[in-house]
């Protein structure tokens, strides 16, 4: 399986990254994406991916956008210019009106400009979205419309699902949450658009999925989100397995 969204470089893993991540192939995730939140965790990202042969992505998230550089094109240019392998995707970026940490409108315009830079570069996106959907939508239909990319950690309802998906060609990232007990409109938004919309994640070490909820997560526990889903489309594991891993691959062209 591919782990899509995963926070493996987070001071969290420092104690136990390497038992960690063997814990994680033990389980069959054959591929994580470690995703950077600002600059400097963008470099920390990047670093420990190449150090463990894993994916990573560069980006800004919107509790970060009151910080972020005036030219976020250089910035990013410059954290991919010496690399030994690219990232795959630009994010986590996006808008979140749930908490605000940063005004919406540095939000709006780190946002616009992570997305363009991705469109310019060919790069997929990952977008954080709470609490801002219709905004968000907005944005991106003045920005081009359809995009490579996916809606990390979705949280929306069904008609928000098949917006994502049928008008801008985006996959559903899907973690912990859905195995929640009060997340049923997740679960009714998965099965609304199928499981060739949607990959799976972990968003460790946040969100563990039942029956981990309030420990760390970790890759190793996508088992238990993946396992809900199949129970959702009456499928096998394996199935669930093999389709959101090349739904992912697809989408990473990778």
């Amino acid at each position: 399986m591919f782990d899509t969204h995963a926070h493996v470089h987070d001071p969290a893993f420092d104690t136990d990254r390497d038992a960690m991540l063997a814990r994680a192939r033990a389980a069959g995730i054959e591929r994580m994406m470690t995703i950077g939140t600002h600059l400097e965790d963008s470099r920390r990202a990047q670093a420990t991916a190449l150090a463990y042969g894993i994916d990573y992505a560069i980006g800004i998230h919107p509790h970060e956008a009151k910080d972020a550089p005036d030219d976020i094109a250089d910035a990013f240019d410059a954290l991919v210019a010496n690399a030994e392998r690219p990232p795959l995707a630009i994010g986590e970026m996006g808008l979140d009106f749930h908490y605000d940490h940063s005004p919406r409108d540095a939000q709006q315009r780190v946002f616009e400009e992570q997305l363009a830079y991705a469109r310019a570069r060919n790069f997929p996106a990952v977008f954080h979205l709470r609490d801002a959907f219709e905004p968000f939508f907005a944005i991106a239909r003045a920005n081009g419309g359809r995009q490579r990319g996916i809606v990390h950690c979705f949280t929306g309802d069904a008609t928000d699902a098949r917006t994502a998906v049928d008008e801008f060609g985006l996959y559903l990232g899907i973690g912990g949450v859905v195995t929640f007990k009060n997340a049923q409109k997740v679960r009714d938004a998965v099965q609304a658009v199928g499981l060739g919309a949607i990959v799976l994640e972990t968003d460790c070490p946040y969100l563990a999925p039942v029956p981990h909820r309030g420990a760390r997560n970790e890759p190793a526990f996508m088992l238990s989100t993946a396992s809900l889903i199949a129970e959702l489309f009456g499928t096998t594991l394996d199935d669930v397995r093999a389709r959101t891993t090349a739904n992912a691959e697809a989408l990473f062209q990778a």
